[in-house]
């Protein structure tokens, strides 16, 4: 059994997977133990689009490309140059030629929901890895705004897109990067 530090030192963001199917039972169980997530005043925000298909997903990519680019285009956001080569090329794929995107969406109008949406994402890429699956969290996936996609996903006017988590079997397992030691401002204990 592998302890929660080994856990934590095992997850890494994966961007290279083998052509393997994650099982429909196993992205349920993985979902299960993300809504043991903490979220403010227990709101439970979150909801959950499962896409396997590799056809949907190579679309998803492409309209979240094309929306990026009329964005940087626009100046309505700035990329680095090489994003902007990367989503100009017709070959790149925003989730890494994945088998599974889980799309965590949530109410717009939850003050929350950014925060917990993140919580929900780190059970899910933990659960992932102890089922040694490798995920990554993919912020360019996020830019769906055809309203027909959005309905084909089952995704209501009132909800937005938070966060697009890739899920797979790792082709490899990269090394953890360097981590710098915490940066405590202050302690502040009281006085004895």
């Amino acid at each position: 059994m592998i302890t929660f530090s080994e856990l934590l030192q095992k997850r890494r963001s994966i961007r290279d997977y083998e052509s393997k199917d994650v099982p429909l039972e196993i992205v349920n169980e993985i979902l299960k133990e993300a809504t043991l997530a903490p979220s403010a005043s227990n709101n439970q925000p979150c909801r959950f689009v499962i896409v396997n298909c590799k056809e949907t997903i190579n679309r998803l990519s492409d309209e979240s490309k094309a929306n990026l680019l009329q964005d940087f285009s626009q100046k309505k956001t700035s990329l680095s140059p090489e994003y902007v080569d990367l989503l100009k090329n017709e070959k790149f794929n925003v989730f890494y030629n994945a088998p599974c995107v889980i799309y965590i969406v949530g109410s717009s109008v939850v003050y929350s929901l950014d925060i917990d949406c993140a919580l929900t994402a780190s059970y899910i890429m933990l659960s992932a890895a102890q089922r040694g699956l490798g995920t990554c969290w993919i912020g360019l996936g996020a830019y769906i705004r055809d309203p027909k996609i959005k309905a084909e996903m089952g995704i209501p006017d009132s909800c937005r897109i938070v966060a697009p988590i890739i899920i797979g079997y790792p082709k490899a397992i990269p090394p953890p990067s360097e981590r710098n030691a915490p940066k405590i401002l202050r302690v502040i204990s009281q006085a004895r």
